[in-house]
């Protein structure tokens, strides 16, 4: 019997079908990590007209998404990361497994997306800046479902009958890997190179299947910043694709992580250490966390532990006043005859940032 009518215009092997599956999905993944997440949630990195229609017109096709829901429903997450207002249900982190429970997230974190992109408050507040010309009033958001029934047409024409299963993954991709897994996993499983104000986690050291969105923790930690990655061994392949984009003179960085510096000549704080220490909070706190580990059931130790943070967060107080009181909290650590705490008094002594 001749199946030749079935075939589409692209005949390939089975595994043929899968690659191209895979490398349509993660163009489609780069996308939301360049353009919706670092680009126009956060404003890490500007981008030539020529990428930023590419991704764009990319998203219409693959997704349905529309940029500005897209950015002010992530906003609203950092703005409430996994807080709620009892006496507000409007105001609560839009897709968090602490209020909404892991299993939630995880299975219908798409369904989260669409009822807070609903809400006109949301979008008022949180989706400013995006983009407003005639494309993306007349065709993008005015048909924002067409652009997938596109996608289908093109998949069957190409690839014939095994083109709606291609579209299918393609569909299901970014609700599973990037609403389920990132806004699900990343805030429950994992590991953190810091401690924000959240339960956010690093789900892998090698951010590639979610284009370095996997590095979760790094993110929180410093939401605007155009790389994921900080350790040596971490791998963000969305900064690597943003290094190739600056290349050709497509994309310009605002923002990476700040550096550390451990300048062991220092013995005293100083202006040096209080930059260092508000820039680079989390992992101070995290290295407070470690120490505390050594410390459990000192009641002074916790003491130190919940005043330290106090210290940056005084607004009030001038920049010689907050040395004063940080270099008292060291002295006071070192006397507290706990090891862990007193190397860690010794180190926070001595951080300052890299120069630029």
């Amino acid at each position: 019997m001749d199946t030749n009518y079935l075939s589409g215009l692209v005949v390939l092997p089975w595994w043929g079908y899968v690659v191209v599956t895979l490398v349509l999905t993660h163009i489609t993944i780069a996308c939301i990590t360049i353009f919706l997440h670092r680009h126009q949630a956060h404003r890490a990195l500007d981008l030539h007209p020529i990428p930023s229609h590419f991704f764009r017109f990319w998203l219409w096709l693959t997704s349905g998404m529309v940029t500005k829901e897209w950015a002010a429903v992530h906003r609203k997450h950092h703005a409430w990361c996994e807080k709620s207002d009892p006496h507000n249900p409007k105001k609560r982190d839009p897709h968090s497994p602490v209020v909404y429970g892991l299993r939630k997230v995880f299975w219908e974190g798409s369904e989260l997306y669409r009822e807070e992109a609903k809400n006109p408050e949301t979008l008022e507040r949180y989706g400013q800046g995006t983009p407003d010309d005639w494309i993306e009033r007349n065709l993008y958001t005015r048909y924002s479902a067409k652009g997938v029934a596109l996608m289908l047409i093109i998949d069957v024409v190409l690839f014939g009958p095994i083109g709606i299963t291609m579209w299918a993954v393609q569909m299901l991709w970014t609700p599973v890997m990037a609403a389920g897994i990132i806004n699900g996993i990343g805030h429950y499983w994992g590991y953190r190179n810091f401690s924000p104000d959240d339960q956010s986690t690093n789900i892998l050291p090698w951010g590639i299947i979610i284009g370095g969105e996997e590095l979760h923790n790094n993110h929180h930690a410093y939401p605007t910043s155009a790389k994921l990655s900080s350790k040596w061994y971490e791998f963000d392949i969305g900064w690597m694709y943003i290094r190739i984009l600056e290349m050709f003179g497509w994309a310009k960085v605002k923002k990476v992580p700040p550096k550390l510096i451990i300048d062991k000549s220092k013995t005293v704080c100083d202006k040096q250490t209080l930059d260092a220490v508000c820039t680079l909070r989390f992992l101070v706190l995290k290295k407070l966390d470690i120490a505390m580990n050594s410390a459990w059931g000192h009641h002074s130790a916790e003491a130190l532990k919940k005043e330290l943070p106090i210290i940056w967060e005084d607004k009030k107080a001038n920049a010689q006043e907050l040395i004063v009181r940080l270099e008292d909290w060291c002295h006071r650590a070192e006397n507290g005859k706990i090891p862990s705490l007193q190397e860690f008094a010794r180190w926070l002594r001595q951080c300052t940032l890299k120069s630029a």
